[in-house]
């Protein structure tokens, strides 16, 4: 198993004494993370501790504001697949009735109100960092 809490292969954008939040590279819409358990040896949802339960609601309500912060989101979808990668974890998609300039981009939920597609949005390596920055600076307010 990974060492997630100290060689994450995202960005890490905070961490929590059971969960860490994680920039994806893969931006499904504009501002997708993950929230991913410490606990490495956890590889399915009931054996994740009470404690790191309790913890969830409160990630779980930071990164929804920083999000609506930060860009305007106005709803989350959670997907829970752990089929790559075997560790809990949860994408996290804000999504967005209207378009969303940011960095010189407009940005478009085209999936919206549906459930996405999770189609990777294609951006560039300054697009990607100033999207990180932006999470990291907000959530660090």
């Amino acid at each position: 198993m990974r060492d997630l809490a100290n060689k994450p292969y995202y960005g890490v954008i905070k961490q929590y004494t059971h969960w860490i939040v994680l920039f994806r590279e893969k931006q499904v819409t504009l501002g997708s993370v993950i929230i991913m358990a410490k606990d490495s040896e956890a590889i399915s949802l009931g054996s994740l501790t009470s404690e790191a339960w309790s913890e969830f609601g409160v990630v779980c309500k930071d990164v929804e504001q920083w999000l609506s912060l930060a860009f305007g989101a106005e709803k989350f979808n959670y997907l829970g697949l752990m089929m790559v990668d075997p560790e809990v974890h949860f994408h996290v998609i804000p999504r967005y009735s209207q378009p969303v300039e940011f960095a010189g981009t407009t940005f478009t939920d085209s999936d919206w109100p549906s459930a996405t597609k999770r189609i990777p949005l294609q951006l560039d390596e300054v697009t990607l960092s100033a999207i990180k920055d932006k999470l990291i600076k907000t959530a660090s307010s």
